[in-house]
């Protein structure tokens, strides 16, 4: 998150536990005109997904929303139903939606685990492969996620980083779209019921922030002989296993290896795959000592069972209230599995 170039933005309730860290920068808010030629940069993505490739004499007349992502971000996977639901409402009256998929992990370079990412999410319109952060530099960009609000001149109008502010945004869309002579654009506005990963966080019960495994970025790892204390204190992790601790991850060599996190969330997840392609790894999730019950996320069971077969993020708990400080501990029955960042809601 400190890494000058990817930092991801938390916003709400949730900014106030990582301000410090995230050094943030505000968002322009209202319709302030910039003219910096930044969708000239779109000719230079690696490759284009769900279109052949936009230029920005193509788009010369279309009101445009520009949307930097990262397919693990749990900040940007929580804005999606909104920009997937703009995209469909607005498409027949000359909005164009652009992805820009600029990636934090390695893996998400990976032209087949995007391509894999972007279908299982129900994404249709153009995403822009961005592997060198071309576009990401033209924009100055710094966010996962960040929308950018292009009018038919070329002009940046609004930017949005972070969750948050959708009135505005779709607002501003509606703005944008009058000024280009559509007609009957309207002031409805969508509603969206985001699900599973998808969903709002719950900012009020939110006391963990995102922390990455890797030891160039990682916080309040606990080291010694016996890796998993009974009782750590909160935001704290150990391990304990026969693991590799590289600098963006944290690889597991031999069965059975383990890590403990205590956690005050209503939602945990771990960004995590095999680090080999087509392999898979069983893993057993425990909250305080205990199968996860109706606590369970989306990747496991009752029991706490699951498997990575992909390199993605997984939702293991998602518990309901009241939300306490918990210990949350997954054992994996197989080596290889590789884990990048928890991050929670």
């Amino acid at each position: 998150m400190l890494n000058h170039d990817r930092r991801r933005f938390l916003s709400n309730t949730a900014a106030a536990l990582a301000a410090t860290q995230l050094g943030m920068l505000g968002s322009a808010k209202g319709l302030m005109p910039r003219m910096e030629g930044e969708l000239s940069s779109l000719g230079r993505a690696t490759e284009w997904l769900n279109s052949p490739p936009l230029t920005a004499a193509g788009l010369r007349g279309k009101v445009v929303l520009i949307d930097f992502c990262t397919y693990t971000c749990i900040n940007w996977l929580r804005t999606l139903p909104y920009v997937r639901a703009w995209a469909a409402k607005y498409k027949d009256q000359g909005l164009v939606v652009i992805g820009v998929h600029t990636p934090e992990f390695a893996f998400e370079q990976d032209l087949t685990n995007v391509r894999r990412a972007v279908k299982d999410m129900r994404v249709d319109y153009p995403i822009a492969m961005d592997n060198p952060y071309t576009i990401w530099r033209a924009f100055n960009n710094q966010y996962w996620p960040a929308l950018y609000f292009v009018d038919g001149q070329g002009k940046i109008r609004h930017d949005q980083f972070g969750e948050g502010d959708y009135e505005q945004s779709e607002r501003t869309i509606q703005q944008m779209l009058t000024e280009a002579g559509i007609g009957g654009i309207g002031r409805d506005l969508v509603s969206v019921n985001g699900r599973g990963i998808e969903a709002a966080a719950d900012w009020d019960n939110l006391k963990s922030p995102e922390n990455y495994l890797g030891s160039d970025r990682t916080e309040n790892f606990v080291r010694g002989v016996d890796a998993t204390p009974a009782r750590l204190r909160l935001n704290q992790w150990a391990l304990s296993g026969a693991w590799t601790v590289e600098r963006g991850a944290i690889v597991l060599n031999k069965a059975i290896g383990r890590i403990a996190y205590r956690f005050h969330a209503r939602d945990l997840h771990l960004v995590m795959g095999p680090a080999a392609r087509g392999a898979s790894v069983r893993f057993r999730v425990l909250i305080d000592g205990q199968p996860p019950g109706a606590a369970h996320g989306l990747d496991i069971d009752d029991q706490g069972n699951g498997r990575a077969s992909e390199q993605r993020l997984y939702q293991l708990i998602r518990q309901p209230e009241p939300i306490a400080d918990r210990q949350f501990e997954i054992e994996f029955l197989d080596s290889g599995v590789a884990a990048f960042a928890f991050t929670f809601g």
